[in-house]
């Protein structure tokens, strides 16, 4: 989810910090030779004596290696899992692909929305369909029923911890999705003593949701956090922290309860609106056969979809290729009609057969599949092991793939876009560095491509595990390697 996502985790505010690598002690060009003691010189540092570091360096035409670090062990690799669904997406539905809903007619005035996992879509996408239908002739409707059966299993994967269920961040993942399943709110200050003002950034969920508001308004001279989390259970949404007065308005996210039902609702104003009253709109809770198609929308092609994935770390974006990859191995759902006796077929998790086509795929492709254990397809389950050597293997082999450079494309570039965007930005040359960040408490990692001006191109995998430092200065030190790396000369 895009913007500050927050869920009963305390977060410090403001403008975002930006990470800068310090300047390595030693100045020039540095030889291969030289590599291994200077990045030992950051790892070994007291500060990480209780930390794991596993790091794999290698030139991207070649599998030589230039420096390892427990390379071929397990480690939890946040969001890098993002590397490997986005390349087993690509090699098996193709940069063109994208994902339709669409809208059918049925009996008795009835409507049909069968929804297919677009994470994509908005206000503007349910627009369009409202106006394909009226064009269509459609003046009423009497009954609006979703199909959100595409995607089986459970929205929220059960290995995710209990607060980031409630995140933005952790949305959950159906077939009939609005908004990336996320609320926006608002949170503003207001006199001191007084509570954060606290506004939906859609208007009419207002009525639909309690505040309970225990947040504050600070002096200038205060620091700033916000925490929001919602209940389980009811709709109501937990607002604590504190903004200092003056300062500007803060967005936070927190996931919707029922999915398909935000969805039908929302659509069913969005129809009202354009002058098609619905008189009751519902979700189905199997799939049918359906009549004819009356309006359709379709998703930006997967190359456009797995950069949202990889420069923003969507974690929704995500969840869904690795739903997609599920569905394109044919497997399909047992229609209800079809199914007898007195207990319900069980139907397997449409995201459990997307991890094992994941596997075949980059299997195929030529990674190692012992060299990684997936658990969800976006990084935030803390069950995901991953090695470093999974994670060059994998950009390695894209790299000389036909998906080559969409897939390079979607990564972050550091000091100008998505996550690497504060990152290395202040040095005194450039680096042309491209990868996929990851971060989760005790966790951080980096791995990707970096364009060295003295040497050859290399590809890397960073990852520390294991530590109770904060984020921000293990980051540092992965930068300082990176910077090292950007060194390298012939010699």
């Amino acid at each position: 989810m895009k913007g500050i996502a927050v869920s009963l985790l305390v977060l410090i505010l403001g403008h975002p910090a930006q990470v800068v690598a310090q300047t390595p002690t030693v100045a020039g060009d540095i030889c291969p030779g030289e590599l291994g003691a200077k990045v030992d010189a950051i790892a070994n540092r007291a500060e990480f004596s209780r930390s794991r570091w596993g790091i794999l360096i290698q030139p991207l035409s070649s599998t030589a290696t230039l420096y390892s670090r427990d390379a071929a062990k397990y480690f939890i690799p946040a969001s890098n899992v993002k590397l490997l669904t986005t390349a087993a997406a690509l090699r098996k539905l193709g940069a063109d692909f994208r994902i339709k809903t669409s809208v059918y007619s049925g009996e008795n005035g009835s409507l049909y929305v069968a929804g297919r996992g677009d994470p994509s879509i908005a206000e503007a996408q349910l627009k369009s369909l409202a106006q394909q239908l009226k064009q269509r002739g459609i003046s009423q409707v009497n009954q609006l029923i979703g199909d959100d059966s595409y995607f089986q299993g459970n929205a929220v994967n059960p290995n995710w911890e209990w607060e980031d269920a409630q995140a933005g961040y952790g949305a959950p993942v159906n077939s009939l999705i609005y908004n990336q399943n996320a609320i926006e709110l608002v949170l503003s200050p207001q006199a001191i003593g007084q509570p954060l003002k606290v506004t939906f950034a859609e208007p009419k969920l207002t009525n639909q949701w309690q505040i309970l508001n225990n947040s504050v308004t600070v002096a200038q001279n205060e620091s700033e956090f916000i925490a929001v989390g919602r209940e389980f259970d009811r709709s109501a949404i937990r607002v604590s922290g504190q903004l200092k007065v003056g300062a500007a308005s803060e967005s936070a996210y927190v996931a919707v309860v029922n999915p398909a039902n935000h969805f039908m609702q929302q659509f069913q104003q969005v129809l009202a609106a354009e002058g098609i009253p619905v008189k009751q709109a519902l979700v189905a809770s199997a799939s049918r056969n359906y009549n004819q198609e009356l309006a359709t929308v379709e998703s930006p092609a997967l190359a456009q979809l797995v950069k949202e994935t990889n420069r923003e770390s969507n974690n929704l974006y995500a969840e869904v290729l690795l739903r997609l990859l599920g569905k394109s191995t044919g497997i399909l759902p047992v229609p209800q009609e079809e199914i007898t006796g007195i207990l319900p077929v069980p139907q397997e998790d449409t995201s459990e057969i997307g991890l094992k086509e994941l596997k075949t795929v980059l299997t195929q492709l030529g990674v190692n599949p012992n060299s990684y254990k997936l658990a969800d397809g976006s990084g935030l389950s803390r069950h995901n092991l991953i090695s470093p050597e999974a994670l060059v293997q994998t950009l390695r082999l894209m790299a000389n793939s036909p998906a080559a450079s969409v897939y390079r494309a979607s990564l972050p570039v550091a000091g100008e876009s998505g996550t690497l965007k504060n990152r290395i930005n202040i040095t005194p040359n450039r680096i042309i560095l491209q990868a996929k960040t990851g971060t989760l408490s005790g966790v951080s990692a980096l791995s990707g491509y970096i364009e060295v001006p003295n040497y050859e191109p290399l590809v890397f995998s960073i990852i520390v595990n294991q530590s109770e430092l904060s984020a921000a200065k293990v980051r540092s030190a992965t930068d300082e390697i990176v910077l090292l790396l950007n060194r390298l000369r012939r010699c």
